[in-house]
């Protein structure tokens, strides 16, 4: 008798555990008024938001979050690289951070949620524990990057991946990214201050919206991501030989433009021939001298590859680049492939980090699924120095990059329930 009672206490204890973990749940309300409050920073006389890194616009709302940082207690710095990092003391200060966050600048004519969903939400995160008292071991630290947009700047400077070549990239701003930094608070020349090594953080974990049209067409929750791809750019020229369209017989012709033609088709049917996700893009094309009358001399198309796996970019690759020979021969123009220094490696998620995005999923009574981001973001930098891990969100009608960019309020908050409890999970778990 007295084992059955015991029996019972310990399974009554794990459901009240159970069902109290379940009910630390995040503000929906008040997370979706904090979307709407960020955009009205850059809000035009059409109601649509523009916040580019490094406006006005995006210093006003980083100033914003500095400050709402502040109001939570959080102890808060920019970095030289402009990264605003706000820290929660946890309750042993020999751990490393609890990192998470996103970005707030946006691309033009954007909407309101690509980043600023992460980055609202890892503030939802903070005034919940406030709310409820509860304290962690780990110290958390929510991280706002810049100018993720134009070259995630903030995360590529703290794995100690930005060149200084890449200071002199200029968004629609019309400031370089070297000054971009200085206007955010940054300084140009401290930038190796803002690497942290392996070690540094216990974990990051980044909320997202999916940017695509997956899990609102399987009707599911959230997306467990297995891995970001990497990604591999080209220039291709092809150098044929302008000459007078009207005077110029069909077989005697070296037009570019019509070899750059078929090797667009040629790069979306190999890319298709493999197995996998791995996806090819032309998503560019400029041909001169650009006259209708006169036959391309030469056309400059770019040359896109995404895949989880280097392996898999460098095989299509390698198959595109025989076609493409194949193409140049037949028309009689030459062929070039120019790589462009906008290289993102594959970046896997930390197996530890995911399965407890899958658990609080699972206690949270959501339905979710494992999947690649085919986009780039933050997390992609951070898995190079901490074991990382991406949630996503579902995005209406799978657009993103637009003013009708949108996901739900219940949607966000899904996420962010998820967010805050992975964190106390590995707040639990992690040394």
């Amino acid at each position: 008798m007295l084992n059955r009672l015991v029996t019972l206490f310990a399974l009554l204890l794990a459901t009240t555990i159970i069902a109290q973990k379940k009910e630390i749940k995040v503000d929906q309300d008040r997370l979706e008024k904090r979307i709407f409050d960020l955009a009205e920073f850059g809000k035009q006389e059409n109601g649509e938001t523009e916040r580019v890194a490094f406006s006005d616009a995006d210093i006003e709302a980083r100033n914003w979050v500095l400050q709402t940082m502040k109001d939570f207690g959080m102890e808060v710095t920019t970095d030289v690289a402009g990264n605003i990092i706000g820290v929660r003391k946890g309750t042993d200060a020999s751990k490393k951070p609890i990192s998470f966050g996103s970005h707030i600048d946006r691309v033009p004519n954007g909407g309101n949620y690509d980043g600023c969903v992460g980055s609202m939400a890892a503030l939802e995160v903070i005034a919940t524990l406030n709310n409820r008292k509860i304290k962690t071991k780990h110290p958390l630290e929510v991280i706002i990057f810049p100018n993720e947009e134009g070259g995630v700047m903030g995360s590529r400077a703290m794995s100690g991946n930005l060149t200084r070549a890449a200071f002199e990239v200029v968004n629609s701003t019309g400031y370089s990214m070297g000054e971009g930094i200085m206007r955010l608070g940054g300084d140009t020349t401290r930038i190796t201050k803002a690497i942290r090594k392996k070690g540094d953080m216990a974990a990051f974990v980044e909320l997202h919206i999916e940017q695509g049209g997956i899990l609102e067409k399987e009707n599911l929750d959230i997306g467990v991501v297995e891995g970001i791809v990497g990604l591999k750019w080209w220039d291709v020229t092809f150098t044929g030989f302008a000459n007078h369209a009207g005077t110029t017989p069909m077989n005697a012709r070296q037009d570019a433009l019509l070899a750059a033609a078929k090797f667009i088709v040629a790069v979306n049917e190999v890319t298709n021939s493999f197995d996998g996700a791995q996806v090819g893009t032309v998503g560019q094309i400029k041909a001169e001298p650009g006259a209708p009358n006169v036959i391309p001399g030469k056309v400059v198309t770019s040359l896109e590859i995404r895949d989880l796996s280097s392996e898999v970019i460098e095989k299509v690759f390698q198959a595109i680049k025989a076609r493409a020979q194949e193409i140049a021969e037949a028309s009689n123009v030459s062929i070039e492939f120019h790589p462009l220094d906008t290289t993102a490696e594959p970046a896997l998620t930390d197996p530890l980090v995911y399965k407890e995005i899958e658990n609080s999923a699972k206690e949270l009574g959501l339905t979710y699924k494992y999947m690649p981001s085919g986009a780039g973001h933050d997390a992609q930098d951070m898995a190079r120095i901490a074991p990382t891990g991406m949630i996503f969100v579902p995005s209406k009608g799978g657009i993103s990059h637009s003013p009708k960019e949108f996901t739900s309020a219940e949607d966000m908050a899904n996420g962010a329930n998820v967010l805050l409890n992975t964190i106390l999970a590995l707040d639990k778990k992690l040394d």
